[in-house]
């Protein structure tokens, strides 16, 4: 059986003075794509924050590679291996697309590995390559976040950690993502997937947890998932 990479256990965060993570366990294995559904309000961006070191613990841990990384920064833990693509994208407005990718890579001291890198995000996202020299502020949502996805492949993750990477999108880039996070799983790129559209996440994905209220309430494999009443009717509008 594949390794354990991440192990989340009893993580209990508060956020704006409300508990928002009640106690949760979860663990993604070398090689998965895991999901994390629930309805807004459930929990799973805190859960990922607190995860990438952006927000302090009240309780439990997070072992990565078998040690704990609580209490380690952000920073550090893009260092490990870590990266996160956060929601709402978080790209550098300021910068042109080729300078946010680059920053992407500003742990890395591998001229030649990070130009090949670059060539690969392009190869990925043809339309960055067009614009390489716009302005990342000047770009459309769904262009953003094919730069917020390459800017944190530029750092050769272990783990890519996406929160709600659909969200705001329109249905022609919503499946362009999803077909992107497919291929990033099938390069080898172990990933945990946050997103409300659980249909989606749970077609793409080895294994699914579902959270409600800062609980884990259901877990299973995501073609069961996908085809359990409960499921359906709660998440899948049926």
């Amino acid at each position: 059986m594949s390794q354990v990479l991440l192990k989340v256990s009893g993580l209990k965060v508060a956020y704006g003075g409300i508990q928002a993570v009640k106690g949760v366990d979860f663990e993604v294995r070398e090689g998965e794509l895991v999901t994390l559904i629930g309805s807004n309000g459930a929990g799973k961006t805190t859960t990922m924050k607190a995860i990438t070191g952006l927000l302090p613990l009240n309780d439990g841990d997070i072992q990565y590679l078998g040690q704990s990384i609580r209490g380690r920064g952000a920073w550090d833990m893009v260092k490990q291996g870590l990266a996160m693509v956060p929601e709402g994208r978080g790209v550098f407005t300021r910068m042109t697309i080729t300078e946010n990718l680059q920053m992407g890579a500003h742990i890395r001291r591998d001229k030649a590995g990070i130009a090949q890198d670059m060539e690969r995000v392009f190869t990925t996202f043809p339309r960055l390559k067009e614009r390489k020299d716009q302005l990342a502020g000047t770009m459309s949502g769904g262009e953003q976040q094919m730069l917020a996805m390459g800017r944190a492949l530029m750092s050769r993750p272990k783990v890519l950690l996406m929160d709600e990477p659909s969200m705001g999108l329109s249905p022609i880039m919503v499946d362009k993502i999803f077909e992107v996070v497919r291929d990033v799983h099938a390069q080898g790129v172990t990933i945990l997937l946050v997103e409300q559209n659980a249909s989606r996440a749970l077609e793409i994905a080895d294994r699914g947890y579902v959270m409600e209220s800062g609980l884990i309430s259901m877990s299973g494999k995501a073609a069961d998932m996908l085809n359990d009443p409960k499921v359906r009717a709660a998440y899948l509008g049926e």
